[in-house]
């Protein structure tokens, strides 16, 4: 029977700092690492290189969208060390999966999500630092490894659980949504 070990700390209770508990972490050889939030250049870098050494790592960063988080990502780090983080970014970069809350017909929030599997072409994209070309790649997608924003939008709205007012209001691109609608 396969048992599996949780490891869990809690921040000033456990361990001082995400950057402390990811570093102790690695030294206990985990398949997968959870880390609530990536806030500062130092845990993004120690989790760039935890990325590196082949662990599976999964975090959170207040953005929206797939484009913007990988900027973020990109933009902590110096100037003179950008390039070397998208190159680095391009190879260990998965999947980003983005979320917001939207209200629903029933007043209730629902969540709405943009997917954005890394490609061999977005890997490239991401190397040769040309973010903002993502957003075209993005919300051209017919959906499989990409689903843009709005195209979740579109479909919560087409299945009646939000008005058409909440799907442009949260839309990123709000003339091909209505198109669309």
């Amino acid at each position: 029977m396969d048992q599996s070990i949780i490891s869990q700390r809690e921040i000033n209770v456990d361990t001082e700092s995400y950057v402390t508990a990811l570093r102790a972490s690695l030294r206990q050889s985990p398949d997968v690492i959870l880390l609530g939030e990536m806030r500062d250049y130092e845990t993004m870098q120690v989790a760039m290189t935890a990325a590196e050494t082949g662990h599976l790592i999964f975090s959170t960063l207040h953005t929206i969208g797939a484009a913007s988080t990988i900027d973020r990502i990109i933009d902590v780090f110096p100037p003179d060390q950008q390039h070397q983080i998208a190159v680095q970014l391009s190879m260990v970069l998965q999947a980003v999966i983005s979320q917001q809350l939207v209200p629903s017909i029933d007043e209730k929030m629902i969540p709405v999500f943009e997917i954005m599997t890394v490609t061999p072409a977005i890997r490239n994209m991401i190397r040769d630092n040309k973010i903002p070309q993502l957003e075209g790649i993005i919300s051209s997608s017919a959906g499989g490894e990409i689903i843009s924003m709005d195209s979740s939008l579109l479909t919560l709205y087409k299945e009646g659980q939000i008005t058409a007012e909440t799907a442009l209001a949260y839309a990123t691109n709000l003339e091909m949504l209505k198109r669309k609608m």
